[in-house]
């Protein structure tokens, strides 16, 4: 017996293609270096986190690799395009491949959104690629969305990783 794909509703497709819109583009302005068009897509009162333990519940509770308000990310992309910032010189590469966008709680304001990550950077004659999974919280405002909050959980968090220069 042949088994049945349930499809979307054509509103709950129409709301996972405006998510995907949002995570590509967020993907493709870390990719061109425009960090002050990614830094636009946060909400005043948002969050980047990168969990240092798998399974971290909590920022609060353990060290985490980043644990960024809204006045840190601006601060982080201040230092990041100073001319003399060692991140900079030179200026690493990336490319961000988003996948498996699925949304997990949309309550008419909020959505809870997961996806995958692998993303790889070239700098200083050297390609790393990183792999993760990320969960955004983004928020209705107007008639688009904003990232609200960002984890990036690398599936590598716990090993040595000798600095970490650019954005997930």
């Amino acid at each position: 017996m042949a088994t049945r794909t349930r499809r979307p509703s054509p509103a709950r497709a129409a709301v996972t293609a405006q998510v995907e819109r949002v995570l590509l583009r967020e993907a493709a302005l870390l990719d061109e270096g425009r960090l002050d068009e990614w830094l636009a897509l946060y909400t005043d009162d948002a969050t980047y986190w990168v969990p240092l333990e798998r399974g971290q519940a909590d920022p609060s509770s353990t060290v985490s690799l980043i644990h960024d308000d809204r006045a840190l990310l601006e601060v982080r992309v201040r230092q990041f395009k100073h001319p003399r910032a060692h991140a900079r010189t030179p200026m690493p590469r990336t490319v961000h491949q988003i996948g498996n966008v699925e949304v997990l709680e949309d309550d008419g304001r909020h959505l809870r959104v997961a996806s995958t990550l692998v993303m790889v950077e070239f700098r200083s004659e050297r390609q790393r690629v990183w792999g993760a999974r990320v969960e955004h919280r983004l928020r209705r405002e107007g008639l688009g969305l904003r990232i609200a909050a960002k984890r990036v959980d690398l599936v590598n968090s716990e090993s040595e990783l000798e600095g970490i220069v650019a954005l997930f």
